[in-house]
């Protein structure tokens, strides 16, 4: 059981820590902080963290959505946190981490759908740094999401170092295999939320803005927003968004909240 010390009491009282399709995962649902309160359909994020973190980080951002209706699951990356591998959490493994994630989101998600209460219809992905690029990964195949939300992270990969020096998947896939704007071709319109920060250390801004032109262009379509925050005083830039963390995450609920809540669409 991970520790769950630095969580708020009321998540916890809304969240239960379970395998989908062998994948650890926080099962977070609005109804379920109530015992005695019957448990409805509700949209629902799938949500995966960074490199060498664990499901558990930046709890504010659950606690919004469940606070607005909205039911999360998030899950360990491979090699992180409950499936620990040290080795795994090395920077040239990356690659690797997000290949298997990537192939594991469909039963993840069938998974969830056997709960009560998390809907079939209004189903949004995202993640944070290398969960981002999960994400943007397999959203270049067929999927079901309705909306997405990336921070932190890059569409074009060949802005990072650790991706060009790193191992093949465990398939042999190189990064060519797999880099989003490569494969642009695939790319089902959906609403998209970016965030990044202006001096972020380790993933380049601009590699986002490449990857956002090309979308762009190719899929002709207005539905990605791309939000840059210039100094925000979180580590390295990147891990988070500093004092500008509350507006950062109020961005991503009202956002998930427009896509996903039928009432709340006008």
């Amino acid at each position: 059981m991970p520790d769950l010390s630095g969580l708020p009491a009321s998540l916890r009282r809304s969240a239960r820590w379970m395998r989908l399709a062998g994948v650890p995962a926080m099962v977070m649902h609005p109804d379920w902080k109530e015992s005695s309160a019957s448990v409805r359909d509700r949209p629902w994020l799938l949500w995966m963290h960074g490199r060498s973190v664990t499901k558990e980080i930046d709890p504010g951002r659950f606690l919004r959505c469940v606070r607005d209706g909205i039911a999360c699951v998030a899950v360990d990356l491979p090699g992180h946190g409950e499936r620990l591998d040290e080795a795994m959490q090395a920077p040239e493994q990356t690659l690797r981490v997000i290949d298997q994630m990537r192939r594991e989101i469909d039963a993840v998600v069938d998974a969830a759908q056997q709960l009560d209460g998390f809907g079939h219809e209004r189903v949004a992905v995202g993640g944070m740094s290398a969960g981002g690029m999960t994400t943007l990964a397999r959203l270049c195949e067929p999927h079901r999401f309705t909306c997405a939300v990336v921070e932190c992270t890059t569409g074009s990969w060949r802005w990072q170092p650790n991706l060009r020096k790193g191992e093949p998947t465990s398939d042999g896939l190189t990064l060519a295999a797999l880099d989003p704007i490569s494969h642009l071709d695939h790319w089902r319109p959906i609403p998209l939320l970016i965030l990044h920060n202006r001096r972020d250390e380790w993933v380049p801004l601009e590699g986002m803005e490449e990857f956002v032109e090309a979308l762009r262009a190719n899929t002709a379509s207005d539905a990605v927003t791309l939000h840059v925050y210039e100094e925000t005083g979180a580590p390295f830039e990147h891990a988070g968004f500093g004092r500008m963390g509350a507006d950062a995450k109020d961005r991503v609920v009202a956002f998930l909240v427009r896509h996903l809540r039928e009432d709340a669409r006008g």
